[in-house]
């Protein structure tokens, strides 16, 4: 079975936009960080600096003292990836068990490079203090795609052995650039750099899930949209998907693992569905 990988998000932040200050001691990050890894997490993604819309940068030092304790707890149960942008933070989060940098500044691939790990591109517009101020593209999909597939060859040359690429989604985009981003992930996935994406409880879920009186609906009431968007995410072609609700995420990757033991029959079901409705129509182009 080609299930795909699930990512488990651990904040240990005072600020992140959906658990922060939960985990922020090392005793919390470390019980929740086993938690993920029971629940089916392949890989536990540890961040000390939020990238929430608005957020400010933290300090190097700060960002260490935060990170590091947790990753080296955690590496010896666990794939381990550590979210920073800062090469300071990155070689110290290896040398403490991290074999993969999820790096949301798509410029960390010479120290994966001279390290010998993974590295995951992602793509931002702007930084995250101002990022979703306004967000435009002339051509969303070929703006990302380009600068995604140019970074990823650049490590690949470079020597990286393991080159992922993330649409970053709610980096600096809309809800329709996220939303057409999603539609278009096919395209990325066929580039054949493994796709990450990760749409867990983010801002724009909240937009399409407001019920009445609601102009946002809240990071509590997320989850099934959060499902939705990495089960469709995983059926468009991504490898991994990263997410907060990690049990409810794996299950589902075990089920679009399950449905490619059988490929005639979903691919079946899907046409007389669409027939049944008149043919396919997302709304986004």
């Amino acid at each position: 079975m080609v299930r795909p990988l699930v990512m488990g998000v651990l904040n240990v932040t005072p600020d992140s936009f959906s658990d922060g200050g939960r985990y922020f001691d090392l005793e919390p990050a470390l019980a929740r960080g086993l938690e993920m890894t029971a629940e089916g997490a392949d890989v536990i993604d540890v961040g000390g600096e939020s990238s929430r819309p608005g957020a400010q940068p933290v300090p190097e030092a700060e960002e260490l003292r935060r990170v590091i304790p947790v990753i080296e707890a955690l590496a010896r149960h666990v794939r381990v990836s550590v979210d920073t942008t800062k090469p300071a933070v990155a070689e110290a989060a290896l040398s403490a068990g991290a074999t993969l940098l999820n790096d949301i500044s798509a410029s960390l691939w010479p120290v994966a490079a001279s390290n010998g790990v993974g590295w995951v591109a992602l793509h931002m517009s702007g930084m995250p203090c101002t990022m979703q101020d306004d967000p435009h593209y002339d051509d969303v999909v070929g703006e990302v795609h380009g600068f995604l597939i140019e970074r990823a060859r650049r490590a690949v040359d470079a020597g990286v052995p393991e080159v992922w690429v993330d649409p970053g989604i709610g980096f600096g985009k809309t809800a329709r650039h996220n939303l057409t981003l999603l539609h278009h992930l096919p395209a990325l996935a066929a580039s054949g750099f493994p796709v990450l994406v990760g749409t867990s409880r983010k801002g724009f879920l909240g937009l399409l899930a407001a019920g009445p009186g609601e102009k946002r609906a809240p990071v509590a009431k997320r989850l099934p949209g959060s499902i939705a968007t990495a089960t469709w995410a995983m059926l468009a072609g991504a490898a991994m998907v990263r997410v907060h609700d990690v049990a409810a995420a794996s299950q589902s990757a075990t089920l679009v693992g399950s449905t490619r033991l059988v490929p005639d029959v979903a691919p079946r079901a899907a046409r007389m569905s669409l027939e049944a409705v008149g043919g396919p129509e997302l709304g986004v182009r």
